[in-house]
């Protein structure tokens, strides 16, 4: 809505809106300010149930809006920029918008921002009301110890890169555990046969000279008869 228009129905622009109008203590939206001039000081407070109906680029009021000063707008409470604390009191990030239901005021949950939530394509996370224990201004205290027990609902640039170099590292280890698998049963498969051909080759070795050692035997046995047997 802060980037929106407002146009009521006399036809009359009265600028986009600067700040949201809330009431933190019960996490509810009562309305909106927006700037006429960027030359004036002068700021339009709106009622939420002012909103007649909402297109791309404005927002269309009915009705004429309560006149106020910057000065005074700076003192309403809001929770919008404020610190986000953990359970250990550690500043983990900041509140950088919410989402509200329009027809009651009542806020869902906010958007929070691990960076400054003025530079475009941060990451946000969802933290709901009932994960925050105590709220001031500029301050909000939580339940949680990190952001990553948030749910992410949208990534950065830096955030998906991250997360695809993650994925395409376990791919990669992936690839290599298989590969080496495959490789270390290749190696023993081969290893096996090797060593089935050595004791085959071993056995015909074995037998040829056992062979060799029994004709030897048994000539040098048939030798001797002849010599040393009276019979013959």
């Amino acid at each position: 809505m802060l980037h929106l228009n407002a146009r009521c129905n006399n036809g009359l622009e009265h600028g986009i809106g600067v700040m949201a109008w809330m009431y933190p203590p019960v996490h509810r939206i009562l309305g909106w300010v927006t700037r006429p001039s960027k030359l004036s000081l002068k700021r339009s407070v709106w009622r939420l149930n002012q909103i007649k109906s909402i297109s791309y680029q404005q927002i269309f009021v009915n009705g004429s809006p309560a006149e106020s000063d910057q000065a005074t707008i700076d003192r309403f409470p809001t929770l919008l920029e404020s610190v986000l604390l953990n359970d250990q009191g550690q500043k983990i990030g900041s509140i950088a918008d919410f989402i509200f239901n329009i027809e009651t005021g009542n806020i869902v949950y906010y958007l929070v921002s691990r960076s400054n939530p003025k530079l475009p394509g941060t990451s946000r996370w969802r933290l709901d009301i009932s994960k925050i224990n105590d709220q001031e201004a500029g301050c909000v205290s939580t339940i949680v110890s990190s952001l990553d027990e948030l749910p992410l609902l949208k990534s950065s640039i830096r955030q998906d890169l991250m997360k695809n170099t993650k994925k395409f590292r376990d791919n990669i280890l992936d690839f290599s555990n298989l590969a080496n698998q495959k490789l270390e049963g290749w190696l023993d498969d081969n290893n096996y046969e090797n060593i089935e051909s050595e004791e085959s080759n071993f056995k015909n070795i074995y037998s040829e000279d056992d062979l060799m050692f029994e004709r030897e035997y048994n000539e040098s046995n048939i030798y001797d008869n002849k010599e040393g047997d009276p019979w013959i």
